[in-house]
Parts: structure tokens; sequence; C-alpha cells
């Protein structure tokens, strides 16, 4: 099998090479504590689509730094006692969907709430507000303004934020919410369930936001990572701050968020991913304590991979 990574044996090991935050564990319950005193100010407004078995609503709320947040959400019409929930989150620059892809979820008894992450393809706003770059993408977002400036950081407190919402609603039973989304979307399943660790289940697919130093000494920053590269020939042209770039990044690197993930995991894997290098992907599965699997799709890369969604309907679906 050709290789574009380490072999499957010390990926098994890998333990990722981007730093880790002295003050990380701090910085995230000092998030946590910002979001929790954020009135949500909660909107449900029903959405123009009809079906039989299912009720359809945008839902809206505040998020950290005052931005109006947007998801769309449905729910079983028939009166029944609280049930499942499931979470969504879409790949990197894209949103959450046509309400009617997500029909199979409610008719199987859940509600479901996926999120248009800021300043992306959907209906949530990015209020801005930093003073340093922000050209070419979101990874960089607020680097020049200090941890608490960066954008990813208030995209996984909006993750965790619904939650919360989600599980607060009556038609929803709080222990029995699950999570899935692929590359972006993968990370922010990540985040979700290690900043709300109440929830129960997840799938993420082939995760984004992993590793950063690991994907730039792979010569990988392009497709979804390119602004690292742009950052660096605009920014740091002769790495003099290289080691305090990749630390702050750190901050917002899903790989340290995984040990406090509380939930089942079921994650797949393509082995030939240029865009999400396996390495970067292991580097979080590997430091994932609770119960965990991972399916490997050594011939495949960042793309549609045959017979996952059966795969995670069995998984989640049950649960």
């Amino acid at each position: 099998m050709p290789l574009i990574d380490l072999p499957l044996a010390e990926l098994a090991s890998y333990r990722g090479r981007n730093p880790r935050p002295h003050d990380f564990d701090t910085y995230w319950e000092r998030a946590l504590a910002e979001m929790r005193g954020v009135d949500p100010q909660l909107e449900l407004v029903p959405a123009k689509v009809e079906t039989a078995f299912a009720e359809c609503f945008h839902l809206y709320f505040t998020g950290v730094g005052g931005a109006r947040v947007h998801a769309k959400y449905l729910r079983p019409r028939s009166p029944r006692p609280p049930g499942p929930a499931l979470l969504e989150f879409h790949g990197y620059s894209g949103n959450s969907g046509d309400f009617a892809h997500k029909f199979g979820w409610v008719a199987q008894g859940f509600a479901v709430a996926s999120l248009d992450c800021r300043g992306q393809g959907g209906l949530s706003e990015d209020l801005g507000g930093v003073r340093g770059t922000t050209q070419s993408g979101h990874i960089i977002r607020g680097l020049f303004d200090g941890p608490e400036a960066l954008l990813y950081r208030q995209i996984f407190l909006d993750t965790a934020q619904l939650a919360r919402i989600v599980m607060s609603f009556d038609e929803v039973d709080a222990s029995r919410v699950a999570a899935r989304g692929a590359s972006q979307g993968g990370a922010l399943t990540l985040a979700c369930a290690a900043l709300e660790p109440r929830v129960r289940r997840i799938s993420p697919v082939y995760p984004f936001l992993s590793d950063y130093q690991r994907v730039w000494e792979m010569d990988l920053a392009k497709d979804a990572y390119q602004e690292l590269r742009t950052f660096f020939r605009h920014h740091d042209p002769t790495h003099e701050r290289v080691g305090e770039w990749f630390t702050r990044l750190g901050y917002i690197d899903v790989q340290h968020l995984a040990s406090r993930i509380r939930a089942d995991v079921l994650m797949a894997i393509g082995l030939m991913d240029t865009v999400c290098p396996p390495s970067s992907q292991f580097a979080a599965f590997n430091k994932i304590e609770s119960p965990k699997e991972h399916v490997i799709f050594p011939d495949f890369a960042h793309e549609q991979l045959p017979g996952w969604a059966d795969r995670e309907w069995a998984f989640l679906s049950t649960l």
C-alpha cells in the first residue's frame, strides 16, 4: 500500500507535534465560564418546510462576543417522551445544509440541530473585531491579537452552547445526545464533546484543525490549510516567531481537547488523505480516553467513504 504519511504501526502511537500551551486547561475553563455567562436570547422561527412527521425551525442564539448564531433545528412532530438528539457540524466554508437531508434522523425519533459556523456559508453572524490580519481563512483569525481573539475559540464555544441549548429542550433526553461531522465538522464534533462532556456518542470523520505543526512540516499547508502558508509568507517570512505562532494555535488544536471527551467515539480515517493527513487525525484519536474505535479506509482520501453512512447510522441511531 502506498504511504503519504507514517506507517500504520507508528500512527497507532503517534501523539502529535503541535505545542500545547502551558495554560491550556485554564484557558478553556475561562472560555466556558464566559459562555455560561451569556444570555442566549433563544429564538425559534418556524421554517417554510412542511412534513407530516417533522417540525422545522431556524434556531438563533447569542454566542460569546455578542454574535447571533444560527442553526437549523428539527424535531418529531408527534408528542412523545423526551428522546435523543443529534448535533451536526459542517465542513470548512460550508453551511448546515437542507432540512430535507436530516429527515431520516427525525423519522428515527431524533431532534436534530445543525450549526452554521460564524462567517462561513450559512446565516451565523461574524462580528469581526480583531486588529490583526484576517486574510485567507479562519484558523489565523485573531492570531495577532492573542488567544482570546482566535475565531475558532468562539466557534468551538458555539458548538458547546448549542449542545447545552438542545439538552435543555423538553423533547430532548439530555443523556442521549450525539454529534457528527466531517473535516471541519469532524473537528467541531470533537470540540463539542470535549467542551460539553454530557455528549454521549460521536462520529467524527477525518477531522480538520488538528496538529497544525505536523501539517506544516509535511508541506501540506495547502487546500484547507493554505492560510498557514499565506500567514507565514506575509507575516513571518524568516520564521523568527514560528514557535510562538504554533503554540498560540495550540489553543484551538483539537488534539489537545481530546482527552476531555467522555463520549463513545467512532472515527473514520482515510490513509491517503492529503488535506487532513492521517497523522494529524491519529494525534487526536490517540489522546481520546473514552471508549473508541476507528474505521480505516486505506485507499481513500478526503472524500466520500463507501459504507460509512450505514456504519455511522448503526452506531448513532441506537442511542
